[in-house]
């Protein structure tokens, strides 16, 4: 065998055992990889969502995906263990329901009003992830109910006689007006919006934590910053507004 065909031989070995090396480290970078994110389900965007996990990069997309479908959502409610009723339809023309979620175990004060199932979910996580969170590290104490102005409300935007309607007008909405802690602090929008205090004040604090952390799971956050028609309450809805929402 000439020496060309030796070298062309060993150049040939060296080129299959090259590739078998890459196909190795890519299989073990694929296994390692299906093995991490089944450790951690919120950034794996192929594992159905439960609300009791941690959330990840996935969890806001999961959400924005449950806007459009109403089974999946009550789906995902109830592999959450998230307790709810399923009501009937209501409303004609572009006031009417078909989605009508009511959580039955939620502080929602007064009553629980019904809501599209996107929006209790995004509840339920706001008040884990964010609400719950921020009034511990502020004031060493959880959320025991959370005060609002409802969420149906058949007309435009701003009641105006014409132009688009609001999400209000489907359930697709709430307005959160104030906040009562388990020590019984209430904290409202729009009295303890702006701190009058050189330095933030808790509430001050609470409230902007609370708006903020609301934007990774709603499509659309409207606060006192906004105009003055939220002065006194933050508007949160389910509508798809593309990537990132609105935060306001």
């Amino acid at each position: 065998m000439s020496s060309r065909s030796r070298l062309s031989r060993r150049l040939g070995r060296f080129r299959r055992d090259r590739a078998l090396f890459w196909l190795l480290v890519l299989l073990g970078l694929f296994v390692a990889g299906r093995a991490w994110l089944a450790d951690h389900p919120g950034d794996d965007p192929w594992t159905p969502l439960d609300l009791r996990e941690e959330p990840g990069w996935a969890t806001a997309r999961k959400i924005t995906a449950l806007r459009d479908d109403p089974a999946q959502c009550r789906a995902v409610l109830e592999r959450s263990a998230i307790a709810f009723s399923q009501l009937e339809p209501a409303g004609e023309g572009a006031c009417r329901r078909e989605d009508r979620t009511q959580l039955t175990d939620f502080p929602l004060s007064p009553a629980r009003p019904p809501t599209t199932c996107a929006v209790a979910a995004a509840l339920e996580l706001w008040l884990r992830d964010g609400l719950n969170p921020a009034a511990q590290e502020i004031y060493g104490s959880k959320v025991a109910r959370i005060e609002h102005y409802g969420t149906y409300s058949c007309r435009r935007l701003y009641g105006r006689g014409s132009g688009p309607w609001s999400e209000h007008a489907t359930g697709n909405a709430i307005d959160i007006a104030a906040f009562v802690l388990e020590d019984g602090t209430r904290i409202s929008v729009l009295r303890d919006w702006e701190s009058t205090a050189s330095e933030p004040d808790r509430a001050d604090r609470f409230l902007h934590a609370a708006r903020d952390r609301a934007c990774d799971v709603f499509g659309t956050v409207l606060s006192p910053d906004y105009n003055d028609a939220h002065r006194d309450h933050f508007h949160l809805d389910q509508e798809a507004r593309g990537f990132g929402g609105v935060c306001r």
